[in-house]
């Protein structure tokens, strides 16, 4: 299954909470239902999207981990 993600972020070498913040702030252009990928390498992410998404009504669609690079897909609600 393809997903069609609107907008893909590199926040790898970012520390908390500035890949939540940067992630706040790009979600905001995108439209109800757009998908929005972001890339991170600090494992506290992990943590920090779930408990965004939970807060915020966004959707966290898919996370995956390689290499030591975290991949969030979040669906704007």
């Amino acid at each position: 299954m393809s997903m069609q993600v609107a907008k893909t972020l590199d926040l790898k070498g970012l520390s908390c909470p500035l890949p939540i913040v940067k992630t706040a702030q790009a979600i905001k252009e995108l439209a109800s239902g757009q998908l929005i990928e972001a890339l991170a390498t600090d494992p506290g992410s992990v943590a920090d999207f779930n408990a965004w998404c939970r807060s915020t009504g966004n959707e966290l669609v898919e996370q995956t981990e390689q290499d030591g690079v975290f991949r969030f897909v979040i669906r704007k609600k």
